[in-house]
């Protein structure tokens, strides 16, 4: 079995039942500004204090993949500004999860919600200049338009410049973008320091997903107690989640956070019993069992699993052996590591070595006994995270799935005993429909 990216080339874009969308839109096209002027765009922000404000009372918190708050983003670089220094804000659409697409459909078809997102987050921090980084050309395309529509005026004064990078699973990491704007490459670097306190062009520099900021607009017409109406008073608000695998195409949905797995499951048109498994969050939080058919999405539940939301990318694993799905993104992450660090570089292959071996059948208990050491020893070395998502792969695999690891320790997998789940990068999702 060689999967390498959805089924379908083209995405469906599904509204959630009972939920009005905040992020999509199911019209076709690109939405253009008079479009976004007609829903309440590139409103006059009046009261930075008050959105300020609003932001805390929300909850936001990043939806790249770390839930970090947004309000202490903003509030660590507004303190920059306010003590006399130039501050800058970037749009992070470099979207390094293969299983993930939200970002790049919002840069594609809602670009001028994602720059008034900008700029309302630029006005939070007092930055005057601010970037779009991301590597898609279609999305480069759209915002360029977009941007080329706007008046002076829109953006309250504030420039923009657009970064364009190859695609990288490294290169969307927070320190890769600063880098690359800075004219370095696209590879993350040692912390401290962190952007925030030392960023693009050596200034306090807020990184933010695009998802994030995309969610500010709604925040500023409809304020905090409408952004919490939907979602749980832990984890508020709406999440895009984009879902693979399942011999379904693609899909990108908006759910209130707390919403069951196991109703995405069935919107998605997936039977729940024939789910053996995910990767939840993209690559990076390792994968579950069918204990995932018990939980709620939101970081509470998913915490409990130690798992997490990440990106909001969903890929279920129904046909595919879950041994032989580790296997294809521990060879990923031995492939896309920057190669700037000895642990990560040597790391990442050996982990990758015995997870090819186990998947043929080829591994013993040694080995299994070394992937279930590096899982732990290994964990937070390197100057990004691809060293902890591989130790995510590697122990998610041998906690959450005993029986299938011993099956192929004795070479005795059914599944992989018909045809092996191979790809170079699971259930990636290549290209995003025009609606």
């Amino acid at each position: 079995m060689n999967t390498t990216a959805a089924r379908d080339s083209e995405l469906a874009v599904i509204p959630w039942p009972g939920l009005t969308p905040r992020l999509l839109r199911t019209e076709p096209g690109v939405e253009d500004l008079a479009g976004y002027r007609s829903a309440g765009g590139y409103q006059t922000l009046d009261d930075v204090d008050a959105l300020l404000s609003a932001v805390e009372l929300s909850g936001i918190v990043g939806r790249g993949g770390a839930a970090f708050p947004l309000a202490v983003k903003l509030r660590s670089v507004r303190a920059a500004w306010q003590r006399g220094q130039a501050t800058v804000v970037v749009a992070n659409g470099e979207e390094g999860e293969p299983a993930s697409v939200k970002d790049r459909w919002l840069l594609r078809h809602r670009p001028h919600l994602v720059l008034d997102g900008l700029r309302l987050a630029a006005r939070l921090v007092g930055a005057q200049h601010v970037h779009v980084y991301l590597s898609d050309p279609v999305s480069f395309n759209a915002v360029g338009t977009a941007l080329g529509a706007l008046d002076d005026g829109t953006l309250d004064g504030i420039t923009v410049s657009v970064k364009v990078v190859d695609p990288g699973y490294v290169a969307g990491e927070e320190t890769a973008a600063v880098r690359a704007i800075n004219g370095g490459p696209a590879k993350p670097s040692d912390k401290p320091p962190r952007p925030f306190e030392e960023g693009v062009g050596g200034l306090p520099t807020m990184v933010s997903n695009v998802e994030t900021l995309a969610n500010l607009p709604f925040l500023h017409r409809h304020g905090a107690e409408q952004y919490r109406a939907a979602g749980t008073s832990t984890s508020p608000g709406t999440l895009l989640v984009t879902v693979t695998g399942g011999g379904r195409p693609g899909a990108l949905y908006e759910v209130p956070f707390g919403v069951a797995f196991t109703e995405l499951v069935a919107a998605h048109g997936v039977p729940a019993e024939s789910v053996r498994g995910v990767l939840m969050g993209g690559y990076f939080a390792g994968l579950l069992n069918t204990e995932v058919l018990d939980v709620t999405l939101d970081h509470e539940n998913l915490r409990r699993l130690d798992s997490g939301l990440g990106c909001g990318a969903i890929s279920l694993i129904t046909e595919e052996c879950p041994v032989a799905v580790a296997a294809a993104v521990l060879s990923y992450f031995d492939r896309e590591n920057a190669g700037q660090c000895g642990s990560c570089f040597n790391g990442t292959a050996a982990m990758a070595a015995v997870g090819a071996a186990l998947r043929d059948g080829m591994a013993d208990s040694e080995d299994l006994a070394r992937l279930e050491r590096w899982s732990v020893v290994l964990r937070g070395r390197g100057a990004c995270a691809t060293l902890d998502a591989a130790t995510n792969t590697a122990a998610s695999l041998l906690r959450n799935f005993p029986t299938e690891v011993a099956r192929h320790l004795d070479n005795e997998c059914p599944t992989c005993g018909d045809q092996t789940f191979r790809a170079e990068r699971p259930f990636a999702v290549e290209t995003v429909s025009s609606k």
